[in-house]
């Protein structure tokens, strides 16, 4: 199995920062692929970033040039830099991972239990 524990959510005023964490352990031979997703009360459970295997990075248009996904792959880490943070970026943060557990393994996609990242005025 694999665990993936997101932290570094918290409440912070509009133009703050914050810097989201997610740690992967468990058997892991692989990351295909890490994202964060999002999810607001009432709303769509959205992506936000995603980092592929080979590095690249894509965000949506709502997060780009404010947001900021990179990984540690010594430490199975991702992290999400958010900046200049605005009201609409309050939600519950999701970590998800698309992993190979063996060499020649199938693909399995685990998700962490959420952080909740609040924007106040």
């Amino acid at each position: 199995q694999v665990q993936l524990v997101e932290s570094g959510g918290g409440l912070v005023q509009a133009g703050g920062s914050l810097r989201l964490s997610c740690a992967a352990s468990g058997t892991i031979f692989s990351f295909n692929a890490m994202d964060w997703y999002r999810q607001a009360p009432g709303k769509q459970r959205e992506l936000v970033a995603a980092i592929s295997s080979g590095g690249s990075t894509n965000y949506a248009d709502s997060v780009k040039g404010r947001f900021s996904m990179s990984r540690d792959n010594a430490k199975n880490t991702t992290y999400l830099q958010m900046n200049s943070l605005k009201l609409e970026d309050t939600a519950a943060y999701y970590c998800h991972a698309v992993v190979r557990r063996t060499a020649w393994g199938p693909l399995y996609s685990y998700w962490g239990q959420g952080t909740q990242v609040t924007v106040s005025s």
